[in-house]
């Protein structure tokens, strides 16, 4: 599994995400909600690790001052492979400035840090459909295109492990 360093929502964006999320799973199409442990948190995620040392990763990341909640600017919705789509926020400088910072502090700690995070590589994203299937592309975009545009505030960050759902805070960022 793996070790996400997630934004997390306030409560009206996380509701939000979920109702998207219920509305899906309605319609057969299997979200976050369902996925796994089923105790996943609507987020972003800054970085994802494959190998870490959680009281190294801590350590680093306790330390950094994000700057205060972030709003972000959903316009649209991303497909990435095996059937995953994702909500799409707009990346503004400020967030892609923080994700370049968290993805800075993790390189000394050893931790595997997965491709599609590093520098200029990393496409910020909202997880809704886990593993649509061709023919449930369609609804996932009906779906996602009757709730943008859609801000959602992030005004908290965490460790997750995703094999688990065990969480770590990280009191100084977004």
């Amino acid at each position: 599994m793996s070790l996400a360093v997630c934004l997390l929502f306030d409560r009206p964006s996380a509701a939000r995400v979920r109702q998207l999320w219920a509305r899906l799973e309605d319609l057969g199409v299997a979200t976050l909600a369902s996925h796994t442990h089923g105790r996943h948190l609507p987020h972003l995620s800054y970085a994802v690790l494959r190998r870490w040392d959680v009281v190294e990763v801590r350590g680093v990341l306790q330390h950094l001052d994000g700057g205060g909640p972030v709003s972000l600017s959903c316009q649209g919705s991303l497909v990435f492979p095996r059937g995953r789509v994702a909500l799409a926020p707009a990346a503004s400088r400020a967030l892609v400035m923080r994700q370049e910072q968290v993805v800075a502090a993790l390189a000394g700690t050893g931790a595997d840090l997965h491709r599609n995070y590093g520098v200029g590589r990393w496409l910020p994203h909202v997880s809704v459909a886990t593993r649509a299937s061709a023919e449930q592309l369609a609804v996932v975009a009906r779906t996602v295109a009757d709730v943008v545009p859609l801000v959602l505030r992030a005004d908290r960050a965490t460790l997750v492990d995703s094999g688990t759902g065990q969480q770590w805070p990280l009191p100084t960022m977004p």
